[in-house]
């Protein structure tokens, strides 16, 4: 089970990014794929996530309306459309699999980790 993040960089507040998350050795829409973001000396938290059994999604209070989490079964790939992007969205961003839970913005329900990509939004 291999989860690759990519997509980050720098931008200015107000643009956007889409991150994705390529996963290899499971088919992802058979699980629960969540978005975490860790900001330097804060704790991972969870952004966003996708349910395998309906496509159900649920957003962090402070993302929603601006991500949007979608998936590509035919690419075995998850993306994070993120829209009017500010300076407290800077953070490493990190997808991840549950492969024994449902929906959940917890860091422990996820048993597998893609690397982190770094997103940093300045002026």
């Amino acid at each position: 089970v291999q989860l690759q993040a990519s997509g980050g960089g720098l931008v200015q507040p107000g643009d956007y990014l889409r991150l994705s998350c390529a996963a290899s050795g499971f088919t992802l829409d058979k699980y629960t794929i969540g978005w975490f973001r860790q900001a330097p000396g804060k704790e991972r938290e969870g952004v966003s996530c996708i349910s395998h059994s309906d496509g159900s999604t649920y957003y962090a209070d402070s993302v929603k309306g601006r991500f949007t989490i979608s998936r590509d079964n035919a690419k075995n790939t998850v993306y994070l459309q993120m829209d009017s992007l500010k300076p407290e969205d800077t953070a490493v961003y990190y997808c991840a699999v549950a492969m024994f839970a449902g929906p959940s913005d917890l860091p422990r329900n996820y048993q597998y980790w893609g690397q982190g990509t770094q997103v940093t939004v300045s002026s």
